[in-house]
């Protein structure tokens, strides 16, 4: 069990860097977008930078939070302190 949950750990881990590097690929090819329209002003970039990347880094953490507990087997542990032995 204490190697799932390591092992768990290290993806998670793994899943975060590639979440941030995605996202600061995606704030760049926003900030990209804006500056062929014209559009950069400061207001502009930081808006951009904050809510591209936060929301990229919410949306899929809590998609890589879901998967680290299934496979670290909190969900197991949940699961089975729920269930009702009918006797």
């Amino acid at each position: 069990m204490a190697t799932d949950t390591a092992q768990a750990w290290s993806e998670f881990r793994r899943m975060m860097l590639w979440i941030a590097l995605a996202g600061v690929l995606m704030v760049a090819g926003a900030l990209w977008y804006l500056s062929i329209n014209d559009a950069l002003y400061l207001s502009a970039i930081l808006a951009t930078i904050g809510g591209v990347f936060l929301s990229t880094l919410l949306g899929c953490g809590l998609f890589a939070a879901a998967f680290f507990s299934d496979k670290s087997g909190h969900d197991a542990d949940v699961s089975s302190a729920t269930s009702h032995d009918a006797d």
